[in-house]
């Protein structure tokens, strides 16, 4: 256990010890906000741990974080009759594009988790983000893997192991959610 949580702790000293990440990760709520508050929505994918990541972040937001406050705007891709019948009918590869182009429009914000960024339907998902004119997110882990740099905002954060990145995206999440409310005046 103590090992575990020494680790945990590692990670997230050398994700604070990257100044220009923290700061680009801090100036994100006001993006996201900002879509909100012109009536746009935030869309979230991810496989695995991540889509449980990606629907933890969206139901902070419609539902309530610290204290009760109106519903934002948020979806998840994680819909079993959607994933399955894209994955049956086209593949799972195009999961998440065609959710993305179906539902993202210019003013949207639509934030992608992957601890390996090379997961092919996250790789397609972000470039139907920018073509349907969404603000694009990525939360990637190790090198950034093909998913790195075909978003508007790219956040690489450190971590040996796919559960220690997503402790850390889990906790950008948090941040962000907490930061969306404080910019909208709602905290």
């Amino acid at each position: 256990m103590r090992d575990a949580l020494l680790h945990a702790r590692a990670a997230l000293d050398q994700l604070l010890s990257d100044q220009a990440l923290v700061d680009r990760a801090a100036a994100m709520p006001a993006i996201l906000a900002g879509c909100l508050n012109k009536g746009g929505k935030i869309l979230t994918c991810g496989n695995g741990g991540s889509a449980c990541d990606a629907a933890h972040f969206c139901e902070e937001l419609t539902g309530r974080f610290r204290k009760d406050r109106r519903p934002l705007a948020a979806l998840a891709c994680t819909e079993p009759g959607h994933l399955t019948c894209v994955a049956n009918d086209f593949g799972f590869e195009h999961v998440f594009a065609r959710w993305v182009a179906a539902l993202a429009r210019p003013g949207d914000a639509v934030i992608l988790l992957s601890t390996s960024g090379n997961s092919e339907n996250i790789v397609r998902a972000a470039r139907a983000g920018r073509e349907a004119g969404a603000t694009t997110v990525a939360l990637l882990g190790g090198d950034g893997g093909r998913a790195k740099g075909l978003c508007d905002h790219d956040f690489i954060v450190p971590g040996q192991g796919s559960d220690r990145v997503q402790e850390l995206h889990m906790l950008i999440l948090h941040a962000w959610v907490e930061g969306i409310e404080r910019s909208l005046g709602l905290a």
